[in-house]
């Protein structure tokens, strides 16, 4: 199996750490608004890893963060608590705000299949681990006082640029430094914040009562669960230049060693060309997809059509390409209940392909094209062993293919009447009220389908 490291900017041989098990970090959610599907691209990655580690045999421990502390409104080290700013806006306590966010979050999360991490860990239920970790960076020289609490020194770690490949020469002191102008560099960042006696959330400390870092969350409960080496950590591309190159930093001066073996990234959800982001103002929720008529399943087929580094084009054609697409895989599907199961021994050679494809970096949209491969072949044999070769792939796609074909065939009352309707706007040659009606059969939750036997009418996949 290769996998691509975004530190050394290469895809090679992934050989786990530990023989047969592998350790996945995910950066997980800021709990204080509603995640966006740009948002989940990067979680839908994560769990295709994950997937397709187990599909080839390994054990997985996969780990992920809820952020309910910490997390300031630039994601460097300036402005308030992201949390604590919402609570206050809405007048309730961070802890209540960071609880309905974080459920609507796995909420949205099942929706799209995506499996829940072996251990999710709320950075609230781990600030012990958080000081001890700094005590450590501490007392291993890495860290200075200021105004604002304890910085870490980023001019004691030679490589502190290489992820990202900064250029600290560069740097010029911007907002961070304006505000606390002790600190020796730019890219210095705060491990310890004591300087916000109003914020809502507060433990004592050694260096006095304040809240941690963002920074120092994941490095702290990465390690308490994956230990000191450990396979992969993920996240988006925005994570690089700063949390993900803080975090190396700080894994280093508290340990001595490089804790991640390899760094994975997703690339953005672009609408043109702009990202997807709460900055662009153009966000988009999975439930505001469902208002749409797209299902969270080909919202999923979607991310699945580009590779997980490259950029992905999120525009109403791409969904309705998506849409298209899941549906035809479901049809198939129940066309091939009726089969027999002939010779399964024809579908090794489209297995490999595909085993193949998602062992090459995670080449997901190449393993689409074995399983469209399969339906081809399946359709010209009728053996249901293609159908059964597909649901084997499913456990990597996570499309949930066996739920779409059990999905409910019975139609409401009132799309009845609109498809009867549709009927007969279509005997007067009524084109536009044909149309009208069919797309609000679609928002209804059904599509209707021409056939020379009449209208049929089937669950929208």
């Amino acid at each position: 199996m290769k996998l691509y490291n975004t530190l050394t900017r290469r895809k090679d041989e992934f050989v786990p750490l530990v023989p047969g098990k592998v350790g996945i970090y995910t950066c997980g959610p800021t709990v204080y608004m509603f995640a966006h599907v740009g948002n989940f691209r990067a979680y839908i990655f994560s769990d295709t890893l994950r997937r397709v580690l187990e599909y080839l045999g390994h054990e997985v421990k996969h780990v992920m963060n809820v952020t309910d502390v910490g997390h300031l409104t630039s994601d460097e080290d300036t402005g308030e608590d992201k949390l604590d700013k919402e609570a206050r806006l809405e007048g309730k306590k961070p802890e209540d705000i960071a609880r309905f966010y974080e459920k609507a979050f796995f909420d949205d999360a099942a929706r799209l299949n995506i499996e829940r991490p072996h251990i999710v860990c709320r950075a609230t239920d781990h600030i012990p681990d958080m000081i001890e970790l700094v005590r450590r960076i501490e007392a291993n020289g890495f860290a200075y006082r200021t105004s604002v609490g304890l910085i870490f020194d980023t001019g004691k770690y030679p490589e502190y640029a290489l992820l990202s490949r900064l250029n600290l020469a560069e740097q010029q002191a911007g907002a961070r430094t304006q505000v606390d102008p002790e600190r020796r560099s730019p890219s210095d960042f705060a491990l310890w914040i004591t300087n916000q006696p109003r914020h809502l959330m507060q433990w004592d400390s050694p260096w006095g009562r304040g809240f941690p870092g963002w920074h120092i969350e994941c490095s702290a409960m990465s390690i308490k669960y994956l230990g000191e080496r450990f396979d992969i950590h993920t996240g988006g591309i925005d994570h690089v230049p700063v949390h993900h190159t803080n975090e190396r930093a700080q894994n280093f001066a508290a340990t001595g060693t490089e804790v991640v073996a390899r760094w994975m990234h997703n690339a953005f959800l672009v609408i043109g060309d702009a990202r997807m982001g709460k900055s662009e103002g153009n966000l988009v929720t999975v439930s505001q997809l469902e208002e749409r008529g797209v299902s969270p399943a080909a919202f999923r087929y979607l991310c699945q059509t580009a590779l997980y580094r490259m950029p992905l084009s999120f525009t109403a054609e791409s969904l309705q390409s998506a849409t298209n697409s899941l549906r035809g895989l479901v049809d198939f599907g129940r066309n091939a209940q009726a089969w027999p199961v002939r010779d399964a021994a024809w579908t090794e050679p489209f297995r490999q392909e595909f085993r193949d494809a998602i062992a090459d970096d995670l080449n997901v949209p190449q393993g689409q094209a074995a399983v469209w491969s399969l339906v081809r072949e399946g359709n010209q044999r009728q053996d249901r062993a293609a159908w059964d070769a597909i649901l084997d792939f499913d456990r990597v796609l996570g499309l949930g293919l066996t739920r779409l074909l059990g999905a409910t065939s019975e139609v409401p009352s009132r799309v009845v009447e609109l498809v009867a309707a549709r009927e007969k706007a279509r005997e007067a040659k009524d084109w536009a009220e044909s149309d009208r009606l069919r797309k609000q059969i679609g928002e209804l939750g059904f599509l209707v389908e021409d056939t020379p036997a009449g209208a049929r009418v089937k669950p929208r996949p």
